[in-house]
């Protein structure tokens, strides 16, 4: 009997060799950090420093009182060197704290203990995470403290942690399993707690077996949660695949997790909640891989925030000089963003940099489309891609939401599998955009 999965998808080669057994290091103490004031989705802070203040690493340096939204601490101790627009890895420039360090380093777990946790309310372990400044760590960075605050008369009968962790060459949330697994538990066990789920599930690939024993000797036979092994398939981690293929249930187009009782959180979000309870430690480091046939030692670093590219991948040996073309990416090669600058920050969002070398990144144009249908075959959404990417760069609104185009998950599938090369996803980002901008316009009118 094969393992729980999703309808469609696709089997990319994972590359998880390179990093899977390297257990994780810390990256050196950098001297200098630029924090952006907006690492989530959501409104973004406002600065809370000066120029020329001193900081203690772990202070809250940015916030804002929107709901959604997530405040921002300094990584390092130091002095703001200044406060100015910086390139963000996201492809925007946004409103940055840069701190000069002056080298000391805090000890977090200094006389910590894990806590009982029945000493917490619900509405205590959502304001503790809040002010920690936890975001989904798995690459949406939704502040998840708003995650655990559903409206009323939304009933939550499970959280489901996400250990797929799909991606190719990622292996950053199978590293944190493997180590600190009675971490992700405890986390889990809080973030039952914060919503009154009576379940728990940890969804791991089936490629990732170090992982499945060390969850499950940690939970120990805890009855209310429950390991499911998945199959290993892209983008299974994905909210609603991850849903379907541990329980069983469709959300609706339109709709999120909470309307059919599930909250999901990344497994390295379950690991920051017991750092913020037990340590009070805000979220100002976050584990990164650092992989792809482009880097001279793939690694796995434990790593601060607001630390350069160019900085962690001269800690991994640097970039290789095979002479091909080099694209370096914030995340992994189906989801991430080609950076054009090493000169951006880690963020909390970053769980790779992946740098792919190869003589044919600058590939050969595009070929129409041969209506093959492998793009609709591999759609985890079951929806259009060769449609809604024609509507996407014409900026064919109205046929772009009539076909469900907001309903994209920006998985990838479609330009991965496509023989005519037609950047789909890019097209359809294009068209998202264009329907935001579009909402926008609408509300200040």
């Amino acid at each position: 009997m094969g393992h729980k999965t999703f309808e469609r998808g696709i089997h990319p080669a994972y590359y998880k060799e390179l990093t899977a057994a390297k257990r994780v290091e810390c990256a050196a103490l950098p001297k200098t950090v630029t924090i952006p004031l907006q690492q989530h989705a959501g409104a973004p802070c406002e600065p809370l420093v000066k120029k020329g203040d001193l900081v203690h690493e772990g202070q809250k340096i940015g916030d804002v009182k929107a709901f959604v939204s997530a405040p921002v601490h300094a990584s390092i101790s130091g002095k703001v060197k200044d406060i100015e627009l910086a390139q963000h890895p996201g492809g925007i420039r946004v409103l940055s704290v840069i701190i000069e360090g002056d080298g000391a380093i805090k000890d977090w777990e200094a006389g910590a203990g894990k806590p009982d946790l029945s000493s917490f309310t619900s509405e205590g372990i959502r304001e503790a995470i809040r002010e920690a400044g936890i975001v989904g760590m798995g690459g949406a960075a939704f502040p998840t403290s708003v995650k655990l605050a559903p409206p009323k008369g939304k009933t939550i009968e499970a959280v489901i942690l996400n250990g797929c962790e799909c991606e190719p060459y990622l292996t950053a949330d199978h590293r944190i399993m493997a180590e600190e697994p009675e971490k992700v538990v405890w986390g889990l066990k809080a973030l039952m707690k914060a919503v009154g789920a009576p379940k728990g599930f940890v969804g791991i690939e089936e490629n990732k077996p170090e992982a499945i024993k060390a969850i499950k000797e940690s939970l120990n036979g805890v009855p209310e949660i429950r390991i499911i092994v998945l199959e290993a398939k892209y983008p299974q981690g994905a909210e609603k695949m991850l849903i379907y293929a541990a329980l069983g249930r469709k959300v609706p187009s339109g709709k999120l997790p909470l309307d059919v009782g599930v909250i999901v959180n990344n497994v390295g979000t379950a690991a920051a909640v017991y750092e913020a309870l037990a340590c009070k430690k805000p979220l100002i480091e976050r584990i990164v891989t650092i992989s792809g046939n482009g880097v001279k030692e793939p690694r796995n670093l434990k790593v601060r925030i607001g630390t350069s590219f160019e900085e962690v991948l001269s800690q991994c040996g640097g970039i290789t000089a095979d002479g091909g073309e080099i694209e370096v990416l914030n995340g992994g090669p189906m989801m991430g963003i080609a950076q054009s600058t090493l000169n951006v920050p880690v963020v909390k969002g970053t769980s790779g940099i992946t740098v792919i070398s190869s003589g044919s990144i600058k590939s050969a144009p595009y070929e129409p489309c041969i209506k093959c249908a492998r793009c609709v075959e591999a759609c985890p959404m079951a929806l259009m891609p060769y449609k809604l990417g024609d509507y996407g760069r014409a900026h064919r609104l109205p046929e772009f939401k009539d076909w469900q185009g907001v309903s994209c998950i920006e998985c990838g599938c479609c330009s991965y599998v496509c023989p005519s090369k037609r950047p789909l996803l890019q097209w359809i980002r294009i068209g998202k955009l264009k329907v935001r901008q579009e909402a926008a316009k609408s509300v200040t009118k």
